[in-house]
């Protein structure tokens, strides 16, 4: 059976704005039927790295967050701390980046929440006896909400080819320890020629898999520095951050056909105790090549093209794609030859990454379908 997938092009006209689309757009997707009165509403986007200029512009989020409002739901702005060290990485950092970037409860009408707490903790283990894990530890605020409206700026991804909803759900739902599990089969591991010896990693261990040893070549000035015992790690992800010169890194070592199944297995998680209270928002808007998680932002790969919205996240996903890869690609942009309308932008921009794998994952565990019907209003 086919998912409606809702599309509004960018099209206006002074009795037609992009507010009055996105009204439509929440109108035929059913935002009415998602929430109650009194429900915790958490609407999820990104609010982009410092110096990145491609997330969706806050006056949306408020207007979304305001017809929330007027069905007697309850919205909040959200989102979860990221693994990498940046300004996002603790909720501090991250709301001062929100805000910087416009996110402020008097301009979006709603307050902001970082999802998963202070340091990235803050989260709830969710059984889902899936292929790959059996629980997956999501962000405790989205967790515990009533209902869950998805917004997503669609662009291109290192990893997965493109990031759209299913990376927004999956990765962007997960917790600290639950971003580490997804990008690493192994535990972080300390770069110890650069490590100073300040112990501050210790206490963060909730495993006492840290410990101080001798140098491996002893001379004068030398000090104990930290090493993590893998066979003790639970991958909490919690001595990243502890770090105060960033030594403990993140192994990416991951195959991305498994990182790809593990993040759409984490979004199953973040809404399978959702049913009928999920809205999936697509803004195909400056598509840029890389994820709104740099501090810059590429030229687009193609041209403005809409805003989507669908009950499905494996169907919006898979319209988005097929939206872009449509379009004639920019020349000024990081495509290298895939310019046609028709020819695959996104395996231009990463020949290593099979981006079908996670609709494909997604149909298979039941998260979604590829296929859909795009009504146009």
């Amino acid at each position: 059976m086919k998912s409606h997938v809702y599309f509004s092009d960018l099209k206006v006209e002074s009795k037609k704005t992009l507010f009055d689309k996105l009204d439509l757009l929440l109108d035929r997707s059913d935002l009415k039927g998602k929430i109650g009165e009194k429900d915790l509403v958490a609407i999820k986007l990104h609010f982009g790295e410092k110096g990145n200029t491609a997330y969706v512009r806050p006056i949306f989020l408020r207007k979304i967050a305001d017809r929330v409002s007027d069905l007697k739901g309850k919205p909040f702005l959200t989102d979860t701390n990221t693994l990498y060290l940046g300004t996002r990485s603790e909720a501090v950092s991250h709301l001062t980046t929100a805000s910087r970037h416009g996110f402020s409860e008097s301009a979006v009408n709603a307050p902001i929440l970082i999802a998963d707490g202070l340091r990235g903790s803050s989260a709830v283990h969710v059984r889902i006896d899936k292929p790959i894990f059996k629980t997956v530890s999501i962000a405790h605020a989205i967790h515990m909400s009533d209902a869950l409206i998805c917004v997503t700026h669609f662009k291109g991804h290192e990893l997965s080819g493109f990031g759209g909803a299913l990376k927004n759900l999956g990765m962007g739902c997960a917790s600290r320890e639950g971003k580490l599990s997804q990008h690493s089969n192994i535990s972080p591991k300390v770069k110890e020629k650069a490590c100073t010896g300040c112990k501050n990693c210790l206490p963060w261990c909730p495993s006492e898999a840290i410990s101080m040893i001798p140098p491996e070549s002893e001379g004068k000035g030398k000090h104990p520095v930290a090493r993590i015992d893998a066979g003790k790690c639970i991958g909490c992800g919690e001595c990243i951050l502890a770090c105060p010169v960033g030594v403990i890194q993140i192994q990416w070592n991951e195959a991305i056909p498994i990182f790809q199944k593990k993040m759409v297995e984490y979004a199953y998680g973040a809404v399978h105790k959702k049913k009928g209270k999920v809205l999936y928002l697509n803004f195909l808007t400056q598509i840029s090549p890389a994820c709104d998680c740099y501090g810059f932002s590429d030229a687009s790969i193609v041209k403005d093209i809409g805003m989507l919205a669908s009950e499905d996240p494996v169907a919006i996903d898979q319209a988005s794609a097929d939206l872009v890869n449509h379009e004639e690609g920019n020349r000024g942009s990081k495509l290298s030859k895939n310019w046609k309308a028709g020819e695959d932008k996104f395996r231009d921009l990463y020949p290593e990454v099979d981006w079908t794998i996670q609709l494909a994952y997604g149909e298979e565990i039941g998260l979604g379908t590829r296929t859909y019907e795009l009504i146009k209003i």
